[in-house]
């Protein structure tokens, strides 16, 4: 078949229209999007990172101060706002810069009624309590360590020992890595550092330096008197039977030591009394601490919903700086106006940011007043997507509000993600949340007696007659989930 000769004369230009849509995400989206994701501590951070960057943003803080250096100088060298407002030409450059353009210039209050939260003041005192550093389990052994009558050599041993510790207190890495981290030539022997090691041991707290638990627990039995009750049959069940003890096999522990049960229990109860971690009562970790972003409290018959206002940034415009626009000329104010443009975004997206956490909090608290009224037995299963239908959002702007952001309740403070759970089915046709469940899993085994423990086969019946269509590896899942042993377990420790 003979090809059709390609005829380039036949070929005409032709325009061709087609419609699409398309999703593209604008610089102030993306900065809202990320604002919103953020918890309240790595808010704070990168506002102060923003607020380096661009003049015309400043804290309230900063604000304060600089009114108070206003007030000091009579006559500053450039003229305020109002001044350049007044002294600018006809046209009104000036005050197009001085004006907000909707958004407020003073710093942001998210205690105002605008966004529906309780109002709130800071305290007058600027000054934050300092506390002392707490000691840590090195300086506290080092100190012990100078007041021995160790030798050179011994003291320089101890030192690395020390510094080897992990924060439990143990020699994680072996006497072997203590004996490579002393100099060269010191020609020291695994010997003479186990030596120094057991002296070591007997420093506050008792059985630091110790190498595993069965080491730490006998080092601190051994500080109790001869004469202690059942101290040499607790010494036996250390070096030989932990793995019972753990299993608290009272009966398998008494027929392998030859011993009476009453003994037996007795020797476990002055094992239990010993510290197995010694070097964490000097954990110098600060504790970190939650700060609510917003609070949920009865008014009268009904819950209000309102923003933490000492969690919220405030964040204010610059106004010595924007009246320095009207006077600016050139790449400098365009350079100003660009920086003043970014400002107003920033605090706008601020502003959305609160009103959004604001309606999804008040959303949550509507949707689930049962658990705020009653308690966990009385949670609603939830869901990102009914939330996100109610305040008119998508799911995933819902999982950013509420991953790290917290709400104070009198019932404690929860994260927002705490409220959302799956559902159950029921007798009825209705739905009962994974955390009413636990909740009621919880308060069945703290009623039981404690010679015959619930199985889960039980525990799943017993929910099934109270109208929950639950199954005994669900059950089991759950009570994992919440850490609490088995029946065989829990009668054993009983």
């Amino acid at each position: 078949m003979a090809a059709t000769p390609f005829d380039p004369a036949g070929m005409k230009p032709a325009l061709q229209f087609r419609l699409h849509q398309q999703l593209t995400l604008t610089p102030q989206l993306q900065q809202a999007i990320r604002l919103l994701q953020l918890s309240q501590l790595e808010l704070e951070a990168e506002l102060r990172q923003i607020a380096e960057s661009n003049p015309l943003l400043e804290f309230a803080d900063e604000v304060e101060d600089d009114e108070a250096t206003e007030s000091i100088e009579a006559e500053s060298e450039y003229p305020s706002v109002e001044t350049v407002a007044a002294s600018s030409n006809d046209d009104g450059e000036a005050s197009e810069w001085s004006d907000g353009g909707g958004v407020a210039e003073t710093p942001i209050d998210f205690s105002s009624n605008s966004i529906g939260s309780s109002s709130g003041s800071r305290g007058d005192d600027d000054f934050e309590p300092q506390n002392a550093a707490p000691e840590t389990l090195q300086q506290h052994l080092l100190w012990q360590l100078n007041l021995t009558s160790f030798n050179s050599r011994q003291h320089l041993i101890a030192t690395v020992l020390i510094d080897a510790l992990n924060p439990a207190g143990y020699l994680g890495e072996g006497l072997e890595a203590v004996l490579a981290a002393l100099p060269a030539d010191f020609n020291a022997s695994i010997e003479e550092v186990d030596a120094v090691r057991r002296q070591l041991q007997g420093f506050d707290p008792a059985g630091v330096g110790s190498l595993d638990l069965r080491d730490c627990l006998r080092v601190q039995l051994e500080q109790f008197a001869a004469g202690t009750p059942q101290r040499d049959l607790a010494l036996r069940i250390v070096d030989d039977e932990l793995d019972l003890l753990a299993r608290n096999d009272i009966a398998r522990l008494a027929r392998r030591l030859r011993a009476s049960e009453d003994d037996v229990a007795a020797a476990a109860v002055l094992i239990r009394s010993l510290d197995p971690r010694p070097g964490a009562a000097l954990d110098a970790t600060p504790v970190e601490y939650v700060a609510p972003d917003v609070y949920a409290l009865r008014d009268g018959s009904r819950w209000r919903v309102s923003l933490n206002p000492d969690a919220q940034p405030r964040l204010g415009l610059n106004q010595h700086y924007c009246g320095l626009i009207a006077k600016a000329h050139g790449e400098d104010a365009s350079w100003m106006r660009g920086q003043l443009q970014e400002a107003r975004w920033l605090i706008k997206s601020l502003e959305s940011r609160a009103e959004t956490l604001l309606k999804v909090a008040e959303a949550i608290v509507r949707r689930q007043s049962a658990f705020l009224d009653y308690g966990p037995e009385a949670m609603h299963p939830l869901v990102l997507r009914e939330v996100a239908e109610e305040v008119g959002m998508h799911e995933s702007t819902i999982s950013r509000v509420t991953t790290r952001k917290y709400m104070h309740t009198p019932r404690g403070t929860f994260e927002l993600k705490y409220f959302f759970s799956s559902g159950v089915s029921t007798e009825d046709g209705g739905s009962a949340s994974a955390t009413a469940i636990q909740a009621m899993l919880r308060k069945l085994i703290e009623a039981e007696d404690v010679r015959k423990p619930l199985s889960d086969l039980a525990i799943a019946e017993e929910l099934q007659r109270k109208g929950i269509q639950v199954a005994r590896r669900t059950v089991a899942k759950y009570r994992e989930g919440l850490r609490i042993p088995t029946s065989s377990e829990r009668q054993r420790a009983s």
